[in-house]
């Protein structure tokens, strides 16, 4: 694929019938990121090559950039964040085909001098639901919420459960199998692989949804290596295909609707388990999530609340 492109150099780019979209960006980002990643950037890009299109614009030339990122901000309601990352995507790209020398360095140089919109100019587009607190007795709730008389409410129950005491990410739940449970004393644990993971890390998982899930299993009628398969949608017959990230989400929204509990989502869970044992200590927490930094985890996963009447006998 690299071999058949000719270098562009930035004198040329105006009258080249070279462009953006004749570059492979699983190629380009190949070996550096998870495939869920990589099928990010090819959108962002897309949505990119698409605006260059629409406007009659070259995509290899750096103001281009900047005309997307004024028009995301002035004509879409896009956050502040989501528009930074798509501009960051994009660069990506330039950068990596520079390297690859697939385009001349100058151009590269030019598209990185592109600067991202200010989070504060468009803070009225922030999620103000981005990060929502679950107590432990509404967590009980949602997670006892599914009807296990059936199959699906058999598999939900020990899907909540697994996340309430796992912090595992959407993606790591969805492709969970068998083989990644492991005993450890009186208890379990898993084995997973995450997004900025380059080898297994040891995760949580609660005597209660490992028995949930055994439960599940040995009603599920058939066999598959994965723990939450998928059911056919037309009769609740279940399958041995993986459910989908997309599926997690709607799960949880469905009985977070039905338990009256607003705005959570699959990753909420994940900041339940860093909120709860970060009040034990944080450390704990980094560890059952993951993190290489623990300021990551105390920034985006303890959610504190302004305990009340610290102050009442301060004088």
């Amino acid at each position: 694929m690299d071999s058949e492109l000719t270098p562009v150099t930035d004198a040329e780019i105006v009258s080249s019938n070279t462009s953006l979209q004749f570059f492979d960006v699983r190629i380009l980002l190949a070996g550096q990121l998870a495939d869920s990643s990589i099928a990010m950037y090819k959108r962002d890009v897309a949505a990119y090559l698409a605006y260059a299109q629409v406007q009659g614009l070259e995509s290899l030339y750096p103001l281009t950039l900047a005309a997307w990122r004024d028009n995301l901000a002035l004509d879409s309601t896009m956050s502040p964040n989501t528009i930074n990352r798509m501009l960051s995507a994009v660069k990506r790209i330039i950068k990596q085909a520079a390297s690859k020398e697939l385009i001349d360095e100058t151009i590269s140089f030019k598209f990185q001098n592109i600067e991202g919109v200010k989070v504060k100019a468009l803070k009225s587009r922030l999620k103000h639901h981005g990060r929502t607190r679950i107590s432990p007795e509404d967590m009980r709730l949602l997670c006892q919420a599914p009807n296990t008389s059936t199959l699906v409410g058999r598999r939900d129950k020990a899907l909540l459960a697994t996340l309430a005491t796992s912090g595992l990410r959407a993606s790591e739940l969805a492709n969970l199998t068998s083989g990644q449970i492991h005993p450890r004393g009186k208890g379990y644990y898993l084995q997973v692989i995450g997004k900025t993971d380059t080898e297994p890390r040891d995760a949580h998982l609660s005597v209660e949804a490992y028995q949930l899930i055994q439960e599940w299993l040995a009603a599920r009628p058939v066999s598959s290596p994965y723990i939450f398969t998928s059911f056919s949608t037309r009769a609740a017959i279940p399958n041995t295909n993986p459910i989908s990230e997309v599926t997690v989400w709607n799960i949880v929204r469905r009985y977070a609707e039905q338990c009256g509990l607003e705005h959570v989502k699959p990753h909420d869970f994940r900041r339940f388990v860093g909120t709860q044992l970060a009040s034990k200590d944080i450390r704990k927490a980094q560890l059952a999530l993951g993190h290489k930094s623990i300021e990551v985890t105390a920034r985006h996963y303890v959610l504190d609340e302004l305990e009340i009447g610290l102050t009442d006998n301060l004088y």
